[in-house]
């Protein structure tokens, strides 16, 4: 049998890119828990913010151009990166908070594509607290808001970190307000009730992403 000419073969076609969804909700909205759940209905989630602690200790060049910004404090004498420090000196400094961000968003954007390069499901979730507020939902296929009344919000933070009410509401202040987020979110999925409720709601908005 003849072998086929190169020009009559057909070419491999080139596998499609997974859709990227963004996620995100203010502090105590359980965007974490919806992730979680993400993750159980069989879809992959890159976890910025976590993977964020992992490259300002890895990479090297981050480290000094942090330190150049925030001083040595910035990272503790076992060498790892003092997020409370840091926290803490770029609370009420937008300046320096912009500075920083500057520094490590590039870097956690690479990694991100790279991972995503890795990923064969259809959709994948990129977690972020800062998705509209660094407009990285304009990267996104379409962006998924997690959110709850501020009451309740509040109240899960003191609980789970101890915090008394005007530490969280002094945290909820600096965030981007809750009604602009729902304006620019894609998808809304509430979390006033219980566990169950939330993963039932979250699994009607993943599955209806077209």
């Amino acid at each position: 049998m003849e072998e086929l000419h190169s020009e009559t073969q057909k070419a491999e076609p080139e596998p499609l890119s997974p859709k990227i969804i963004g996620l995100t909700g203010g502090i105590g909205s359980g965007k974490t828990t919806v992730a979680k759940f993400i993750e159980d209905f069989g879809f992959p989630v890159y976890y910025s913010d976590e993977r964020a602690k992992d490259i300002v200790n890895d990479n090297e060049d981050l480290r000094i151009k942090i330190k150049e910004i925030l001083g040595e404090e910035a990272y503790d004498e076992n060498g790892s990166y003092n997020r409370k420090f840091v926290a803490e000196k770029v609370f009420n400094n937008a300046d320096l908070l912009e500075q920083l961000n500057k520094i490590i968003h590039p870097a956690v954007r690479i990694d991100f594509e790279d991972w995503v390069k890795k990923q064969t499901k259809y959709l994948v979730f990129k977690e972020t607290a800062l998705l509209f507020e660094l407009k990285l939902n304009r990267e996104c296929y379409k962006s998924v808001l997690v959110t709850a009344e501020d009451n309740i919000r509040i109240k899960r933070v003191m609980d789970r970190d101890s915090k008394t009410y005007r530490e969280v509401q002094a945290i909820m202040e600096k965030q981007m307000p809750e009604k602009d987020k729902i304006k620019l979110a894609d998808c809304i999925i509430y979390n006033n009730t219980n566990l169950e409720d939330l993963k039932e709601h979250t699994e009607k908005v993943i599955f209806d992403i077209e």
